[in-house]
């Protein structure tokens, strides 16, 4: 049985939101902006569930409307702003010079940004908010910028690392300066009370499928005063706020997942979510022993868990977890496929280590305990065969090669192919002298296997690094895979330097 923990990615669909999307598709199917009786019944299915969503959020007022996700709301909001201060240019008004956006913000945002700054030609600057290493923006910066700000962007929690941010702290910093608001309310909905009226709040995103609803639906929120351009137009559906013929099956979806919360008999309080956030945690510490969490719990969403294990790559634990069935990540899904250091972790100024080690484990609230109980077991297992595997790989005769014997060896033949495992960044700062090493992170070694293990079984394979632990690792990996003279130099390029 699969166990997913990458809720923070997507989730999977609410029953109740696939037996709405089906009876939409199959009852409720005619267009909502026809005036017969099958359009009028889907004009009262999307009036119901903007209703619902107005509850759920707090919001009598202002704009409403279904997207296709969070980034067509993030679009949507930075184009409103972005065009509001062109045309205030236009009329010869003076307007503020930044753009400013959370360091650790999802990609989305960022890009939105330089997109539409460059598109309409006004030639701000965006400038990244910092964040502390708790992954909290840093207010004094953001007091000190905010009186040249025209758009203030920042998460209510982080994807990656489940923090939440300091809204009332944010909202404090730039309440004098005028400055729009972005809110990117993602990963909060459900989980944090927003309160958008009260912090005055002026654009805020949403996603359904980060929250039991089909991908291909979200919201937008838009304070009522705020700038709005729409960014598609056509029909006038939306109320002319939003071109193209609604996603009725999402809506209806989306709809059932609102009633969900706000019946609160369906997803857990956050009291259940804290306790399966500390078994889950106990459970990582028992399997891999130094375990490192990357953010404090008590400033972070209690679905998330953001962990790294000294001396192992995040590639390489995830592999195994999901050998295990166990469903995680490296973070952001959108980053997935870059196999690069977190650049959540890297804002937050943490070790490089911990940024290229680190995994991402998110649970849902309607997850049983059942479920995080299975969890729980499955990690543990993981950690017993880890170590099980190690213990096999270090005491495998033979595995090392000490400096003496590596350096005959390059005046061989064949000559060996030497494989630097440690990441970019400490090869950088500390070069493999003396040796034409081909560079290939530990954290990337799964995909570079293949091309070695079909070498001539004559040509040694000699990997390296700092201190030749995770060497012996990728060593005993390659011997694995088939071919036997893979060696790890003992030691690691300390001694040999030295020597």
């Amino acid at each position: 049985m699969e166990i997913y923990l990458d809720a923070n990615a997507t989730t999977p669909v609410l029953a109740q939101a696939r037996a709405a999307a089906l009876a939409a598709m199959a009852d409720t199917f005619g267009n909502p902006s026809s005036v017969h009786g099958s359009g009028l019944q889907a004009r009262a299915l999307l009036d119901g569930v903007r209703a619902t969503a107005r509850r759920v959020l707090g919001v009598p007022g202002g704009r409403l409307l279904f997207t296709s996700g969070a980034t067509e709301g993030i679009q949507t909001a930075v184009l409103s702003a972005l065009d509001a201060l062109r045309q205030r240019r236009a009329a010869g008004e003076s307007i503020p010079t930044l753009l400013l956006y959370g360091a650790t913000e999802h990609k989305a945002v960022a890009e939105a940004l330089r997109h539409w700054n460059a598109l309409l030609g006004l030639g701000l600057e965006p400038l990244a908010i910092p964040v502390g290493c708790d992954g909290r923006h840093d207010l004094d910066w953001l007091r000190q910028h905010a009186p040249r700000a025209a758009l203030v962007c920042t998460m209510a929690a982080n994807n990656e690392t489940g923090v939440v941010s300091d809204l009332d702290g944010i909202a404090g910093a730039i309440a004098a300066s005028g400055a729009l608001w972005l809110v990117d309310g993602v990963q909060a909905l459900g989980k944090l009370p927003l309160r958008l009226l009260e912090r005055r709040i002026d654009y805020a995103p949403f996603s359904g499928h980060k929250l039991y609803a089909p991908k291909g639906i979200g919201m937008l929120y838009v304070r009522e005063g705020a700038p709005f351009t729409a960014l598609m137009a056509g029909g006038g559906q939306e109320s002319a706020q939003r071109a193209g013929t609604e996603n009725m099956a999402g809506v209806a979806a989306l709809g059932a997942v609102l009633q969900a919360l706000e019946s609160g008999d369906v997803f857990a309080p956050v009291a259940t979510l804290q306790a399966h956030r500390a078994q889950l945690a106990t459970a990582l510490g028992d399997a891999f022993p130094g375990v490192v969490f990357n953010a404090p719990f008590d400033t972070s969403l209690p679905t998330t868990l953001n962990f790294s294990v000294p001396g192992v790559d995040a590639r390489a634990l995830i592999d195994l977890l999901d050998a295990a069935g166990l469903r995680v990540s490296g973070g952001s899904a959108c980053g997935a496929a870059r196999a690069a250091p977190s650049d959540v972790l890297q804002a937050m100024g943490l070790p490089a280590w911990q940024a290229a080690s680190a995994v991402r484990l998110s649970f849902g609230a309607a997850d049983s305990a059942a479920f995080v109980q299975e969890a729980c077991a499955r990690l543990r297992a993981c950690g017993a065969a880890w170590r099980a595997d190690a213990s096999a790989a270090a005491a495998q005769p033979g595995l090392e090669i000490d400096a003496p014997a590596l350096r005959a060896a390059l005046r061989g033949t064949p000559r060996p192919l030497v494989v630097d495992v440690r990441e970019a960044s400490e090869q950088g700062l500390q070069p493999a002298a003396g040796l034409a090493a081909e560079a290939a992170p530990l954290s990337a070694l799964a995909d570079a296997l293949p091309r070695w293990r079909d070498l001539p079984a004559e040509t040694p394979v000699v990997f390296v690094c700092r201190s030749g632990r995770r060497s012996a690792q990728a060593a005993g990996a390659l011997r694995r895979q088939g071919h036997a003279n893979a060696w790890s130099l003992a030691g690691g390029l300390a001694l040999w330097s030295a020597a």
